[in-house]
């Protein structure tokens, strides 16, 4: 089935890169020249054009097509909303880039092939993460990468209450504990020792961070699992991070479920590009020493 026409496009840029902002100029000429409606965020609006712009969390379920041109943590900050389908096409600006794979110069070939209908989606799986607190209504965040439960470097070790599907697992002793998509297994849970995963996969990670005992090892689940974690012990600062970009701080009295989110992310990939390419090119595999 053809893909209906995209008229209405969502510009989005790391607004701190010189770089991003005159390439989102030139974007805008270009979408204006193809007769195209578009849409701004609030914080790149001040950058570009100076119109008030809409919330970056809403602006998926308002278009046809977001273009990110920024780092993996710009692409983060658009998927923590309600996206509806809606793709998303990367263009790196930033550092390493697993999300906006695409290089500054592709954006227009990218962007025709999109307009075309030419391009290739990958869907890249999220998570939802509700926080109850009895006395409280519940929170409910959406993650792409992983949700971390960590310490502050002077805070004692946590015991982390874990269970899957209503069925205990085990208390991890440790730093903190990262739940983590395949898309996220490059993040945070690859710094913690936690598996490379293809991102297509519909697992869900749970890696401990320094465990204190050495048989907690991370651990794949498949992706229609719940997990329940509570804090047992009595520390100080203990929080619940989100992509790396929300947090709260949690306690005893709080409970965290993780499941899978109903909203995936569809990101707009090059077919002649697979992930291995990615790795290689991001992680300096295959290279020899100096």
């Amino acid at each position: 089935m053809a893909e209906s026409p995209k008229r209405r496009i969502g510009v989005v840029l790391k607004t701190s890169s010189p770089e991003a902002a005159e390439l989102g100029r030139q974007l805008l000429v270009e979408l204006e020249r193809l007769g195209l409606e578009w849409t701004i965020d609030r914080e790149s609006a001040r950058v570009l054009d100076g119109s008030d712009g809409v919330d970056r969390e809403e602006l998926p379920g308002l278009v046809d097509l977001v273009v990110v041109l920024g780092g993996d943590g710009t692409m983060l900050s658009v998927t923590r909303g309600s996206l509806s389908g809606t793709p998303i096409l990367g263009i790196n600006m930033g550092t390493l880039g697993f999300l906006t794979e695409h290089p500054a110069e592709q954006l227009f070939p990218m962007l025709h092939a999109a307009l075309e209908g030419r391009a290739q989606l990958e869907r890249r799986e999220r998570l939802q993460v509700t926080v109850e607190t009895p006395g409280k209504e519940p929170e409910v965040f959406r993650v792409l990468n992983d949700a971390v439960i960590n310490k502050s470097a002077l805070a004692r070790m946590l015991v982390l209450s874990v269970h899957v599907n209503e069925e205990f697992v085990s208390r991890f002793k440790a730093d903190g504990l990262i739940i983590a998509t395949p898309t996220g297994s490059t993040a945070y849970n690859l710094s913690a020792g936690g598996p490379i995963l293809y991102p297509t996969l519909e697992v869900i990670l749970v890696t401990p961070i320094c465990p204190h005992t050495l048989t907690n090892r991370p651990l794949a689940l498949s992706l229609d699992s719940m997990v329940e974690i509570r804090l047992e012990s009595l520390s100080e600062e203990v929080y619940l991070t989100l992509d790396g970009q929300q947090g709260l701080p949690l306690s005893t009295r709080d409970l965290v479920r993780i499941e899978p989110c109903p909203d995936p992310v569809f990101l707009i990939t090059e077919p002649s590009r697979s992930y291995f390419q990615v790795l290689h090119r991001k992680l300096k595999w295959g290279e020899r020493g100096g």
